[in-house]
Formats: C-alpha cells, structure tokens, sequence
C-alpha cells in the first residue's frame, strides 16, 4: 500500500522471507500448524507467569477449535464435490476453481479453519504469550503457501480467479 510505512523488524522479516522463496509450497499446512502449536506449547511453557485461570477455558478452547474443524469440512467437502485436487503443494493441478459454498465466505477455508484450532489451543493454554504465535502463522501461511497457490491459480483461471480475489477475502 502505498504511504504506508512498516516497521523496521517487520521489514528485515518481510525481506528474509521474500529471500527464501525454496520454502514456497514445500512444507504442508498441516507440519506448519503442528510446528506452531508446538511453539505455543513452548511458549506458555517458557513465559509461564503469563498464563491466567480461565473458567471453562476447555469449553471455550473446544468451541473455538470446533469452527474450525466445521470449515475445514467445508472446505475439504467442496473441493470433493468438484474433483479437484486436495494437495496443497500441487495448486497447479487444480482442475476447477471453487467458488461456491464456504468459498463465497473465505478463499482460504481450510487454513482458517488451522488458525480457528490455534486460536482455541491459545484459549486452551491460557497464556496470552501464545497469541503472539497466531500472526507469525497468518504470515507464514500468507508468504509460502497462499500467495504461491495464488499465483498458479491466477496462471490456471485468469481473470476468473482474479475477479474471485476482488469478491471474496483471503481469510475473512
């Protein structure tokens, strides 16, 4: 955005991540989510001062996680239904662009639905420290896994997917 100004450690992140395009579609969504929740682990466990009693925080942490998993079936349902593939490394093999359903809603439903189940390990732990976690995953996601599927997607359906991009957000 033009005008805009970044702070300077988001800058020297941004650079470094735009310097090891290697990692684009390598990593599968679900290691990354399994390496962050990790790190949230580790997280609470090292800043453990942080943490606070939270009533029904498995309620709430179950809740959470469940939306997520309601999008993630949404998501896996849809590219079902049309037959295309389910293999995020591979966005070039897609066979339709799906636009319908939860993908009216998001274009990224599945990778919501591993933030929704972030987010509710977050509640779960009880330590505000793991929330720091959940945008360096947005960003993470957002540089090695959305913005390489999009550009195959863009290269597969053109302005139709171009003109999806103006309609619908990437996670919300």
């Amino acid at each position: 955005m033009p005008g805009r100004q970044t702070c300077p450690a988001c800058q020297l992140i941004i650079h470094t991540m735009d310097k090891h395009r290697y990692l684009e579609l390598k990593v599968p969504p679900l290691v990354v989510f399994i390496v962050f929740a990790a790190l949230m682990w580790l997280v609470e466990k090292a800043v453990p001062l942080t943490g606070f009693a939270l009533p029904a925080k498995k309620m709430i942490a179950g809740g959470v996680a469940a939306v997520g998993g309601v999008l993630a079936a949404a998501g896996i349902g849809s590219f079902l239904r049309t037959r295309t593939t389910l293999d995020p490394r591979e966005p070039g093999k897609a066979a339709t662009l799906v636009t319908g359903g939860i993908y009216s809603i998001t274009r990224n439903p599945m990778y919501l639905s591993l933030l929704f189940v972030l987010a509710g390990w977050a509640v779960y732990l009880a330590s505000p420290a793991t929330l720091v976690c959940i945008p360096f995953f947005v960003a993470y996601m957002n540089r090695f896994q959305i913005k390489p599927e999009e550009r195959a997607l863009t290269s597969l359906f053109g302005s139709e997917f171009e003109a999806y991009c103006g309609r619908v957000r990437r996670w919300l």
